[in-house]
């Protein structure tokens, strides 16, 4: 009898919506089953965090000592680990810790801070353990998922488009906000996969799924500048969401 590969999605540090990304598929999820043994999946029921699986997919970033642990212990038990996301590919909303004095703010917050167990950074997976591929995005969408999942099936590579949203919005017949309305769009740096839906509701993308391929950031940096943002201001549309990403990262040298 042919078994079938074994999946596991696990959580760390996040917001659980990556997770919710392949409970969001629904019949395309139920195809997926009838492919694979999801054997660990805490949000969806199974729990079974230590077994050996062939897919290990990977939500969050690495925050707590405890965090390190698992981790390690996780990718010694799978055959190919994949981050997805923000906090699992750059560290996340919360990486925003790095560029401060955590130990500072936790005394500040925290009445008792010695029962805070939390390490000075937030970072992402591949800065502590292999990872086999990262899938960017917040959160990322099902047909990532699907994509990934079937080509590592079938012994091909996978492959996630990493072009501009620019891209996406002409595609779409998109009017421009960045030339048309003067709004600091940080689609000219942003891979696609969310469909361009900020600039397609005349609003400018946040940069959720991180940086695009050849990605020019202090050339953007200038132009968002020159729409009268000052430069602390132009700095955090670069450092938000994917503020560990080392290609947005390079805007707060200038």
């Amino acid at each position: 009898m042919e078994t079938r590969p074994k999946i596991a999605v696990h959580k760390f540090s996040s917001c659980d919506g990556c997770q919710l990304a392949f409970l969001n598929m629904g019949e395309n999820l139920l195809k997926l089953a009838q492919l694979v043994d999801i054997v660990h999946f805490a949000e969806a029921g199974p729990v079974d965090e230590d077994i050996p699986v062939d897919i290990a997919f990977i939500e969050g970033s690495i925050a707590t000592p405890h965090d390190q642990q698992r981790i390690e212990r996780i990718r010694a038990n799978s055959r190919y680990l994949i981050s997805i996301g923000a906090c699992a590919t750059s560290g996340g909303i919360q990486a925003l810790r790095n560029m401060a004095d955590a130990k500072m703010w936790v005394a500040e917050i925290y009445a008792q801070p010695e029962y805070i167990h939390s390490l000075d950074t937030s970072t992402a997976i591949s800065e502590h353990v292999k990872v086999d591929f990262e899938l960017w995005g917040c959160p990322v969408n099902g047909w990532q998922v699907t994509q990934v999942v079937r080509s590592w099936l079938f012994g091909a590579v996978p492959e996630v488009p990493n072009e501009k949203i620019c891209q996406e919005c002409k595609r779409q017949q998109n009017i421009c906000v960045l030339v048309a309305k003067g709004e600091p769009c940080m689609g000219p740096v942003t891979r696609t996969g969310c469909g361009a839906l900020c600039p397609s509701m005349g609003r400018a993308c946040y940069a959720c799924y991180g940086p695009a391929e050849n990605t020019n950031s202090p050339s953007l940096f200038q132009r968002i500048q020159g729409l009268g943002l000052v430069k602390d201001e132009a700095i955090r549309r670069f450092l938000f969401i994917n503020s560990g990403a080392k290609e947005f990262q390079s805007v707060d040298t200038e």
